[in-house]
């Protein structure tokens, strides 16, 4: 029966199950185990198809720009220390609450209050600070705190963002969060 029993093998070990025949594909030459086999060039190519292919949405490129600018040499991060999605005790009957999240750099703090009418908060201690809200594509908006160190946003913050802090010769950043 050409060489293959009843069930289609051939035989010859490699377990080949197709019809009669079909002897599979014919890779020719390539060794498998890596001796002939370029991984930089494979990956160069499939880099290419994915661009040609799937090419990268311009919005996510302008998304990664702002992230990159995000970087100040002279910025410290500020760590998030409270999330109310984390760490609030939910309340009975309450709905559509404001996310309250605080964020630490050292000796300043900076409370927000995130609500569907915008964005709501203090530094402390208080003094006049710059603080810039980055949202992705959009443009940074730029608030400024009163001598209480209080600011408001009247615009309802969606999506990635993050704060910038401008005070005296300190520039704090806070990690991006979702609103």
């Amino acid at each position: 029966m050409n060489g293959m029993n009843d069930t289609g093998d051939t035989g010859d070990g490699t377990g080949f199950d197709g019809p009669p025949g079909d002897h599979g594909a014919d890779f020719g030459d390539t060794d498998f185990d890596g001796a002939d086999f370029d991984d930089g060039l494979l990956e160069e190519e499939l880099r290419q198809a994915a661009g040609v292919l799937d090419p990268l949405p311009s919005a996510l490129l302008q998304i990664a720009v702002d992230a990159y600018a995000l970087h100040d040499l002279d910025a410290r991060v500020a760590e998030l220390t409270f999330d109310s999605l984390v760490d609030g005790i939910p309340v009975r009957g309450a709905t559509d609450a404001p996310r309250m999240l605080t964020f630490s750099a050292g000796e300043v703090t900076l409370d927000v209050e995130v609500g569907p009418q915008g964005l709501l908060g203090q530094v402390l201690p208080p003094q006049p600070a710059r603080i810039e809200v980055l949202g992705g594509p959009q443009t940074a908006a730029t608030l400024t705190s009163d001598d209480m160190g209080r600011f408001t946003a009247d615009t309802p913050l969606s999506g990635p963002f993050a704060l910038r802090l401008r005070a005296g010769g300190d520039v704090v950043v806070t990690e991006w969060l979702r609103a």
